[in-house]
């Protein structure tokens, strides 16, 4: 593989000295470029471009060439390990992702099983030609659903408003949704080491549904299996240490816990202060984050003085690290000329706290 000739965002998550604040967008590979509708409609679904190496590398480099970002993004989706596991995956037109075969009863629990990863080779396979079509230019991220988000879907057999299948099995039946988050971290484990060994340059980890649940069940039944990713995660490939995020959509107030959990950078939806999570942790950690993906709709201005807000929050980057990046993943109707400014605005604005 070509040596990085823009190792910033990686230097960044682990609080290594960099010039300026590194920025990448959650989703920034997605609806909201021409282009990408464009692929996606040659690939006839979406499960047709996820699951084509070929497509998956094309829009996964699609936001690279239009801005200057520091990071590329394997283009997948959270739930193709579900997927392997046999729940049969589906995407509705207007609904979302849908399981054909969600777990209800006590038995397609006992059964489930970690899947073969041969089953996710198309994953594997997206990421090594993404990494070589890069050609060194940015680092590539790899990354799945926690265990507990993964368990969300896989229960209630698509997204919920109230999660009451899962939350009626975690206080009737813990038992059983500890069996299911163990399959799923052990699952998550692999699946983010073989994009390691593929080629992955930093992983994460999206809890994006870890803020649903109450304090103390956060820790037991969400960080608790996050943390088993992480224990057993590949740290270090071809000489080079491998970064890992966590993002929790709604766990700001836990960040002192995420940040023990092993993770090198805890990412912070746009709920969250940045200078109050950074006294939080100390340091110990980089952060990522936080701008509101709403404010894209704000203009030219808006959206400089939103990043001129969020980097002062941060302050000083110091022996801390600083990622800019949403705090949830970019609208589908975003004007991509918003982030013409977001990124130009992050790269100048950023380097008086980097003195």
């Amino acid at each position: 593989m070509t040596p990085l000739k823009n190792d910033t965002f990686l230097r960044a998550l682990l609080r290594q000295p960099v010039p300026y604040t590194p920025i990448w967008m959650m989703r920034q590979a997605g609806r909201y470029l021409p282009e990408y509708n464009q692929t996606r409609a040659r690939a006839g679904s979406f499960l047709g471009l996820a699951q084509n190496p070929e497509y998956a590398c094309e829009v996964s480099l699609q936001p690279l060439r239009r801005f200057d970002l520091d990071a590329a993004i394997l283009f997948s989706d959270i739930l193709t390990v579900p997927d392997a596991m046999g729940l049969g995956l589906q995407f509705v037109a207007g609904e979302g992702p849908h399981f054909e075969r969600p777990l209800r009863d006590e038995q397609a629990i006992a059964a489930l099983q970690v899947p073969d990863m041969g089953h996710l080779q198309y994953v594997f396979d997206a990421v090594s030609l993404v990494r070589r079509e890069l050609d060194g230019s940015v680092p590539l991220i790899g990354f799945s659903g926690s265990p507990w988000t993964l368990a969300c879907y896989m229960v209630e057999g698509q997204g919920s408003t109230d999660y009451r299948q899962i939350k009626t099995l975690l206080y009737q039946r813990p038992d059983l949704l500890h069996h299911i988050l163990d399959i799923n971290a052990r699952s998550v484990q692999a699946y983010l080491n073989a994009q390691i060994r593929a080629g992955a340059q930093a992983v994460m980890v999206f809890d994006s549904w870890g803020g649903v649940l109450a304090d103390g069940m956060f820790q037991q039944f969400s960080l608790r299996y996050t943390q088993q990713v992480l224990d057993g995660l590949i740290r270090e490939h071809e000489g080079q240490r491998i970064p890992a995020i966590v993002f929790t959509k709604g766990g700001g107030q836990w960040v002192r816990d995420i940040a023990a959990s092993g993770c090198d950078t805890v990412g912070l939806d746009w709920t969250a202060r940045l200078s109050a999570a950074r006294l939080a942790v100390n340091d110990q950690v980089a952060l990522q984050g936080n701008l509101d993906p709403m404010a894209l709709f704000g203009g030219d201005a808006a959206i400089r003085t939103e990043v001129r807000r969020v980097l002062a929050d941060f302050g000083q980057v110091g022996k801390g690290g600083h990622v800019f990046n949403l705090g949830h993943g970019i609208s589908q109707f975003t004007p991509p000329d918003a982030v013409v400014s977001l990124v130009d605005e992050v790269h100048s604005a950023s380097r008086a706290y980097h003195a």
